[in-house]
């Protein structure tokens, strides 16, 4: 379940909580602004705003908080060593109650809902909760999340996760597809063997197709949002699924096997027309040095070095 989710559920329940957003940070803090947590009645739900002392203090302010208010932490590099925190700038973390107020509640579904859009929180309650949804999709570059000068309002910019296509469903690939979605990223999969493809083999927020390779290609359209995984099941399905996807606008495209491998596919689709700079880019092995052996290890080399790109391209 996600935050939003989390936090709509428990304001139309009318269960309590709250949920906590890091609105602004200055120097080293142990998350961005925008990260999020839910807290019900039982403590922490879903998310985290750092841990540590942090969070402390915001489980315990969220349990009587009537209006929204601001938590201000100071982690100076002593104090943070000293807590385990290896931060040592300002947070201000945003403390809203969890209210079932039809308005506010809606305003929680819309965004629990939505891929991506703006929202705006009034922080100021005197009159009534204030949230705000707008689905209009984000300008590249925005931070995601704002405090106004006058803290009284925060501005949150949603923009969707990155989209992850791995083609081939078999044991690396399902294990990929799996440890990808826990990093939060949208992942689609592809495989023509309806066994393989079985939705229920892959976590719940994978969506799974099966298809041939080129009629997912033709389905979707791949973006520079985008990245790639082939991880089929030979050399043949892998050169007619990397002759596509190649010169695509796919920001990154990485092809599971060795060098050899590599030698081997290129040569064949550079004699068939695909260019040299679109092979380039081509990422084989896919995934980082870590000497992987298992399905497993493979997929957190493949994972991490995808986080990599996602970081380097929002950086």
């Amino acid at each position: 379940m996600s935050v939003w989710h989390a936090a709509a559920a428990l304001a139309r329940a009318a269960a309590g909580g709250a949920l906590a957003t890091v609105a602004r940070t200055t120097g080293s803090t142990p998350v961005p602004v925008g990260t999020k947590m839910v807290i019900g009645p039982a403590g922490r739900l879903e998310g985290t705003v750092g841990g540590g002392c942090v969070e402390a203090d915001v489980i315990a302010a969220a349990t009587d908080a009537a209006a929204p208010r601001i938590l201000t932490h100071h982690l100076n590099a002593d104090v943070a060593g000293d807590l385990g925190l290896s931060c040592g700038g300002t947070v201000h973390i945003v403390v809203e109650p969890l209210v079932n107020v039809p308005g506010y509640v809606r305003a929680l579904e819309q965004v629990a809902a939505a891929p991506a859009g703006t929202v705006t929180t009034g922080l100021d309650w005197s009159s009534g909760p204030v949230k705000r949804f707008d689905p209009r999709a984000v300008e590249p570059g925005e931070p995601a999340a704002s405090l106004s000068e006058d803290r009284r309002t925060l501005v949150e910019r949603l923009a969707p996760a990155p989209r992850i296509f791995v083609f081939g469903a078999g044991h690396v690939g399902s294990a990929i597809a799996a440890a990808a979605a826990t990093a939060g990223f949208r992942v689609v999969v592809v495989d023509d063997r309806p066994e393989f493809a079985d939705p229920a083999r892959f976590p719940s927020t994978v969506t799974v197709h099966s298809v041939p390779p080129h009629d997912a290609l033709e389905r979707f359209a791949i973006s520079a949002a985008d990245a790639v995984v082939i991880a089929t099941r030979g050399h043949r399905h892998d050169a007619l699924i990397l002759e596509r996807v190649a010169p695509s606008a796919a920001s990154y495209v990485g092809l599971l096997g060795s060098r050899r491998k590599k030698a081997v596919v290129t040569k064949a689709l550079a004699a068939s027309g695909v260019s040299s700079e679109a092979l380039a880019r081509v990422r084989v092995p896919v995934g980082l040095a870590i000497g992987a052996v298992t399905p497993e290890e493979i997929a957190v080399s493949v994972v991490a070095e995808l986080i990599a790109w996602r970081r380097a391209a929002t950086a």
